[in-house]
C-alpha cells in the first residue's frame, strides 16, 4: 500500500476529565520528524507519545499538537493546615509585639503563604490513557487519509510509466532505421579514406562506432527500471527510498540515450523521457 506523507488528522473527546483533543499533521521528510506541543499537566505523557508515532509511521514531518480544557479545577479538595496556620500565627505575634505599630495581617495572605492549603491531586492516569487512545485513533485517521493520497500518487506514477514505455517503444521501432542511418553516415565519412586503410579497416571503424552509438543496453534497461517501478508501488511497505533511487537510474539511462542520439526524433523523446521521469521523482518525494 503506497502511503503518502502529507495529511492531517483531528480528533476530540469529553469525559470526567475534562476535553481533550489531538491534530495531526505531516508533510514529506527524508526521516520521520516528530514535534510535539502538549500542556504541561500532560508532558509526562511525551515519551509515549513518540513511540506511538514511531511505530505507526516510518518518515515525515510531523507535528502533534494536544489540548486540553480541564473540569478537573471544580472538582479538587482545598484543606487548610491548621498546624501551620498556628505555627505562622505565633510568629506574627511574636514579630508585631516587636513592632511599634503592627498593621493587621489579612487572612488572603495567610491563605497563600506555603502549605498553608493542602490540594487534593487527582490520579491521572486514566487522562493518560484516554489521551494516549484518542492519539492512537488520530493516527487511524492520518494512516487512511495517507492511503487516500498514496493511492492517487501511485495512479499518477503509473500513468507517467505508461507514457515512458510508450516513449521507449518508438526508440525501439526506429533502431533498425537508425543502424542503417548511422552506418550510411559513416561509410560516407570514412570513403574518402579508402585508398589509405587496409582491407576490412572500415568495417572495423564502422562496427566501433557503431558499438559506441547503440542503445539497446540503455533501452533494455529503462524497460526493465519502468517494471521494476510498478513492481515496487505493489509492495506493502513504505518503498519512497527505493523509488527515489529508481528515478535515479531512470534519469542516467534517459541521459546516456540522449547523448548517444544520431537523430533529432531520438532527441526529442530522450527529451519526453527525462520529463516524464522528473514529474515522477517529484511525486515520489511525497511517497512515505
Amino acid at each position: 500500500m503506497i502511503l503518502s506523507m502529507t495529511a492531517f488528522a483531528r480528533r476530540e473527546l469529553v469525559n470526567e476529565y475534562g476535553a481533550l483533543r489531538w491534530e495531526l499533521r505531516s508533510v514529506n521528510h527524508r526521516y520521520l520528524d516528530v514535534s510535539l506541543r502538549m500542556p504541561e499537566d500532560l508532558r509526562g505523557l511525551e515519551l509515549k507519545v513518540r513511540e506511538q508515532v514511531a511505530e505507526r509511521l516510518s518518515r515525515g514531518k510531523v507535528e502533534c499538537s494536544l489540548r486540553f480544557q480541564s473540569t478537573l479545577e471544580n472538582d479538587i479538595a482545598l484543606t487548610v493546615d491548621h498546624d501551620v496556620v498556628k505555627r505562622i500565627s505565633r510568629v506574627l505575634d511574636e514579630v508585631s509585639h516587636r513592632l511599634s505599630n503592627p498593621a493587621r495581617v489579612n487572612p488572603i495572605e495567610v491563605l497563600n503563604m506555603p502549605g498553608v492549603i493542602l490540594r487534593e491531586e487527582p490520579d491521572l492516569t486514566p487522562l493518560y490513557q484516554s489521551a494516549l487512545d484518542l492519539l492512537d485513533e488520530a493516527l487511524d485517521d492520518m494512516i487512511d487519509s495517507r492511503a487516500r493520497e498514496g493511492e492517487k500518487l501511485k495512479l499518477v506514477i503509473q500513468q507517467r510509466c505508461d507514457a515512458i514505455d510508450a516513449l521507449v517503444e518508438q526508440v525501439r521501432e526506429r533502431l533498425p532505421d537508425l543502424r542503417l542511418a548511422l552506418r550510411k553516415k559513416m561509410e560516407d565519412r570514412l570513403g574518402e579514406l579508402k585508398e589509405q586503410l587496409e582491407a576490412g579497416r572500415i568495417e572495423q571503424e564502422i562496427a566501433l562506432l557503431a558499438q559506441k552509438m547503440d542503445v539497446d543496453e540503455e533501452v533494455d534497461r529503462l524497460v526493465s527500471h519502468v517494471q521494476e517501478v510498478r513492481d515496487v508501488l505493489e509492495r506493502d511497505e513504505p518503498v519512497g527510498r527505493r523509488l527515489d533511487f529508481l528515478m535515479q537510474e531512470l534519469n542516467r539511462e534517459a541521459n546516456t540515450l540522449a547523448s548517444k542520439s544520431i537523430n533529432a526524433e531520438v532527441t526529442r523523446i530522450s527529451v519526453d523521457l527525462k520529463v516524464l521521469i522528473e514529474q515522477i521523482r517529484e511525486q515520489v518525494q511525497n511517497i512515505e
